[in-house]
């Protein structure tokens, strides 16, 4: 398996007092699948984490490019 991938994004607007963060990765798992690591939350503090197993890679990629373009529609910006 390849190194995991990685992305990282944020949404800041100070008039509304938002400050969030957005992360996604693709690691492997100890059983053989592929996860899909969903981190978010406000900057600054730990946030809540959501992992997905796939069955392999290209199925964790679709997930992971579905789930970035959600985050840009709803005016997220990559780091």
């Amino acid at each position: 398996m390849p190194d995991a991938a990685a992305l990282l994004f944020f949404r800041v607007d100070p008039a509304r007092n938002m400050a969030r963060f957005y992360g996604l990765s693709i690691e492997p798992s100890l059983f053989g699948d592929v996860a899909l690591v969903r981190r978010w939350g406000r900057i600054g503090t730990c946030g809540r984490q959501l992992i997905e197993l796939f069955p392999d890679l290209p199925a964790a990629h679709q997930a992971m490019t579905a789930h970035m373009r959600t985050r840009l529609r709803r005016g997220y910006r990559r780091a």
